[in-house]
């Protein structure tokens, strides 16, 4: 064995964890219960053919929520599949079909409705709270204008949609009791490259949840925009206002109830419009901070981002505010209180 190796393997089993094992001990534990999780639950589309998910809908009710924001081109397409797909009378999974519009400048929330969604926009959504910019702002406000035992969200921005990614994630939760929130995975092709997608996913999110949740390793997609959980449990979580939402959530939802109540879905292919490399950056700083306050939950000084891009006279800095606020619970929330009793 290599003296380097050989020291490390001395060094990481002579230090002991919280609960008095080695280090070493604690890592293969881990692993092995990532691994039991993934033969437990992770599933394909397939494993559920639509006929049995129906089957056990019973008197579950289903919301599909649609983020949107800028997104005619592809709205309108996403909304005709469900509704056109699992909204019918030969196939009613889906119950209401929302389209939350967070201050579009162009025509999404007429294609939207135009395709067969209530579309209803973001500031008119407790109005006595004012709204702040971000996507789980608008993920959150959701909760108050649907009432969905289950709760299915699905970026506005796929290509080639297919009702498989709906189906795929809501069905674990209509035939399986003891899941409670389910991730869509999917291959992501950068432009015609196969699986170069989700690069702020490689760069920055597995590498935090390997280290800090390790027992969230098994996540394919862990900063996937198309999830569905239980109501029950959304309503329990906070949620970060912009792009640290799906690590929040998936962290919280492990904290809340459990990685054995957690699953994934393969659903095949996700195509959608990709950012640009400074948009990029931004998306990773608010990831990174989301999972700092999960870290500590301390008084930290509300961070920024500086970028540079190339003007006349050479590079020019553009600083801007990293997402760092938090809606609480939606069960901490007088009008959503109200509401369920009414």
């Amino acid at each position: 064995m290599h003296r380097a190796s050989a020291l490390f393997k001395t060094v990481t089993e002579g230090f002991e964890g919280g609960d008095g094992r080695p280090i070493r001990e604690m890592e293969i534990t881990l692993l092995e219960e990532v691994e039991r999780w993934l033969t437990r639950r992770s599933w394909s589309v397939s494993d559920r053919p639509l006929e049995r998910v129906l089957a056990a809908k019973r008197g579950t009710t289903v919301s599909v929520v649609l983020p949107a924001l800028n997104e005619e081109a592809t709205v309108g397409d996403i909304v005709r599949v469900i509704r056109r797909e699992l909204m019918t009378e030969a196939v009613p999974l889906v119950d209401e079909l929302v389209v939350v519009d967070s201050g579009s400048t162009d025509r999404t929330a007429e294609v939207a409705a135009a395709a067969g969604a209530r579309v209803v926009a973001r500031d008119a959504i407790l109005p006595g709270i004012p709204a702040v910019p971000g996507k789980g702002e608008v993920l959150w406000r959701s909760l108050m204008v649907t009432s969905g035992d289950v709760v299915c969200f699905v970026d506005a921005d796929l290509r080639d949609f297919s009702a498989d990614f709906v189906t795929g994630i809501v069905g674990p939760l209509l035939t399986d009791p003891d899941v409670d929130f389910v991730k869509a995975m999917y291959d992501r092709p950068f432009g015609d490259t196969p699986g170069q997608g989700g690069r702020v996913t490689e760069l920055v999110a597995r590498p935090l949840l390997n280290l800090h949740w390790p027992r969230l390793a098994g996540f394919v997609q862990p900063l996937g925009g198309e999830y569905a959980a239980r109501r029950s449990l959304l309503e329990r979580l906070p949620f970060p206002v912009g792009y640290g939402v799906e690590l929040g959530l998936l962290v919280d939802a492990l904290h809340t109830v459990g990685l054995d109540a957690l699953a994934q879905v393969d659903v095949g292919v996700r195509k959608h419009r990709h950012q640009d490399g400074q948009a990029l950056g931004r998306m990773a700083a608010a990831i990174y901070r989301t999972a700092q306050l999960r870290l500590s939950r301390g008084h930290l000084v509300r961070p920024v981002l500086t970028q540079f891009e190339r003007g006349a006279h050479g590079f020019e800095p553009r600083t801007y505010a990293v997402d760092t606020e938090e809606r609480p619970p939606m069960a901490e929330i007088a009008e959503y209180a109200h509401r369920r009793v009414a």
